[in-house]
């Protein structure tokens, strides 16, 4: 079966996970991997990542997916704020809301990704509060986010797809 690995990353974390699946994914098969882009949709499966922009998918990855017809499609992604499965969750669901009838899902994978300097310059500038805290204290467990310890589910939540 032939397939497609697409991705949006605005910071690598994506890329990162969305180049991992060539370690895992028959090379035989891969008709596309790369950014966002058309030429993906001639696969008959497409493993889509994303960045998490507002609790939801980036506006790239929403575009692509409303191309979508028919396809088999396994979705993942980053998110800065990764402290608590139940929301990672929420994002995939509402992402996966954004598929077109006719598409089916396969599943999904989620997890945190480190975000940019400026974003912990900016939480430290905030007054301090349990908020401020709370918001530094992870900033700090997502550097290094991808790892590989996400990317080993990643690859057993792709399988667990087949």
């Amino acid at each position: 079966m032939q397939y497609s690995i697409v991705y949006s990353s605005r910071t690598g974390n994506t890329r990162r996970l969305a180049q991992s699946l060539l370690e895992v994914l028959p090379a035989e098969g891969c008709l596309y991997q790369g950014p966002v882009g058309e030429q993906a949709l001639a696969a008959e499966r497409i493993y889509i990542g994303f960045w998490t922009d507002k609790g939801t998918c980036d506006g790239d990855t929403a575009e692509f997916l409303a191309g979508l017809t028919h396809q088999q499609v396994f979705l993942f992604g980053t998110a800065g704020f990764g402290g608590s499965p139940a929301y990672l969750e929420s994002i995939l669901n509402r992402v996966r809301e954004l598929l077109p009838p006719g598409v089916r899902y396969l599943g999904g994978f989620m997890c945190q990704g480190e975000m940019p300097s400026a974003v912990r310059k900016r939480y430290e500038a905030m007054e301090d509060s349990p908020r401020r805290s709370a918001m530094l204290e992870n900033f700090d467990r997502a550097v290094g986010h991808p790892d590989g310890e996400d990317i080993n589910r990643l690859w057993a939540a792709v399988r667990a797809a087949e």
